[in-house]
């Protein structure tokens, strides 16, 4: 019988199925960072729990840690540092890996899974984290998780769930011009809804999802979380097998011919097909609190359909029949787990290069990793951006979201390479625009919101 490759996953992790339709699940790798691991790994150690396979258990600090150069423990985030100092606690007493604030390697939990190779086709993985779902970029079974949860796979490695419905999203024809996978996911929110893959495991497949680099599609399967997907994978190819190749925990000997059968069978039926044509997606931005409250760059904002958008117009300030590229911004953004690659701040520094931000606005940048910084200054991106009048950062989260700590100001219009921009997510009174790498940095030399089209 034909299978789709999240069937496959599945079912090859799947250790029983209860009359109610839940599946215990086999947990090859358990990834945490310090908001909800540090909570996980006390909550064993007062139950005298172990950790039943402390080499596949990773500890990450990027949630609250500081991202300004010469950093400490001490953070912005009220209590951040109790955080930090607990997981590091939690994992040296339970012989646990800990990219810790001064490790290396350090940065966003899914860049150094993925970097690493803790994230490899075929695995299962959880983290507390919504976001998990961008490392089924690599063929990987990857979901997020409660902070409960987090502390049942760490000593059983295992995860009690019911098995989602499957959708395939088929994306035919190839990105062209400044549009991005960035806009891809924008443009695939906006016309199905936020909830249009609710519940659901998504499979992107097609001619465009094949001329995809490796980063692109992490950026499409991290925000089919705002599509209300419980996951996201695309099947591992020779791009993929490529990345993982290098990474250090990754396998001496690549099983390349079960990495290659990791692909829906010709077919293979889904719950749901949907499909979208890669060739007419332009650059995006959002115009409300939800990511499907987008247009292009150059649209005008539409007339509100409900009372959400009616409130999403007026907490951004903004009326409809009005041009988005006409709002001037008062700072911009490029980091966090959807748009802090390599990849993209090539992209922005492309836009950047030779020019300068504009007058009073406050730019900054934050690498996802820190090995996503050092081949950045490797080839002087850094100084691109420093001389455009970008801050350069340190990696983390940063100001993806607001937990207490350092945010943009109150009514301040941001450009953000982020994933959401619900009220208060950046701050109290923030308003958030979505966008690609190349939309923020063009939007951050005209002062204004802007296409890289224009600059």
């Amino acid at each position: 019988m034909s299978a789709t490759l999240f069937d496959k996953l599945w079912d090859s992790h799947c250790i029983e199925t209860d009359d109610d339709g839940s599946s215990l699940l086999y947990v090859d790798r358990v990834v945490m960072h310090e908001r909800t691991g540090a909570v996980a790994l006390d909550s064993l150690a007062r139950r005298r729990r172990s950790v039943r396979r402390p080499e596949h258990a990773f500890c990450v600090v990027d949630h609250v840690v500081d991202t300004l150069p010469g950093r400490s423990d001490d953070t912005r985030v009220p209590g951040g540092r109790d955080f930090i100092v607990a997981l590091r606690h939690g994992a040296a007493s339970l012989g646990l890996r800990m990219f810790d604030v001064d490790d290396d390697d350090q940065g966003i939990c899914h860049l150094v899974s993925a970097e690493q190779g803790i994230a490899l086709p075929g695995l299962s993985l959880v983290c507390p984290d919504s976001h998990t779902c961008t490392l089924g970029a690599l063929g990987v079974l990857a979901f997020g998780i409660g902070t409960s949860e987090l502390e049942h796979a760490l000593a059983t490695s295992t995860l009690r769930a019911m098995r989602p419905a499957t959708m395939r999203v088929s994306i035919a024809g190839q990105l062209r011009g400044h549009a991005t996978a960035k806009d891809l996911a924008l443009t695939l929110i906006s016309t199905q809804g936020a909830g249009g893959g609710r519940g659901t495991a998504i499979e992107f497949q097609g001619e465009g999802i094949d001329a995809m680099d490796v980063e692109q599609r992490m950026t499409l399967c991290n925000m089919a979380a705002e599509f209300g997907a419980a996951t996201a994978v695309v099947a591992p190819d020779e791009a993929v097998f490529g990345y993982v190749a290098a990474a250090p925990l990754a396998p001496k000997e690549s099983p390349l011919p079960c990495w290659r059968a990791l692909r829906s069978d010709p077919g293979a039926c889904f719950d749901r097909d949907i499909g979208l044509d890669a060739a007419r997606v332009s650059p995006q931005v959002t115009w409300g609190t939800s990511p499907e409250q987008c247009v292009g760059v150059g649209d005008p904002i539409p007339p509100p359909k409900d009372a959400a958008a009616r409130q999403a117009l007026d907490y951004m300030g903004l009326e409809s029949g009005t041009p988005l590229a006409s709002k001037p911004i008062d700072a911009a953004f490029i980091g966090s787990c959807t748009n802090a690659r390599i990849s993209d701040l090539r992209a922005a520094a492309q836009v950047l290069k030779g020019r300068r931000v504009a007058s009073g606005l406050t730019a900054i940048c934050v690498p996802g990793s820190k090995r996503v910084k050092r081949l950045a200054e490797a080839e002087g991106l850094d100084r691109v951006f420093e001389a455009a009048g970008f801050e350069w950062r340190e990696p983390g989260c940063s100001m993806c979201f607001f937990a207490g700590g350092e945010s943009f100001g109150t009514g301040e219009r941001v450009i953000t390479t982020t994933n959401r921009n619900f009220e208060g997510r950046q701050g109290p009174g923030v308003r958030s625009h979505l966008a690609s790498p190349a939309v923020v940095a063009a939007s951050a030399i005209l002062g204004r919101i802007a296409s890289p089209g224009t600059v």
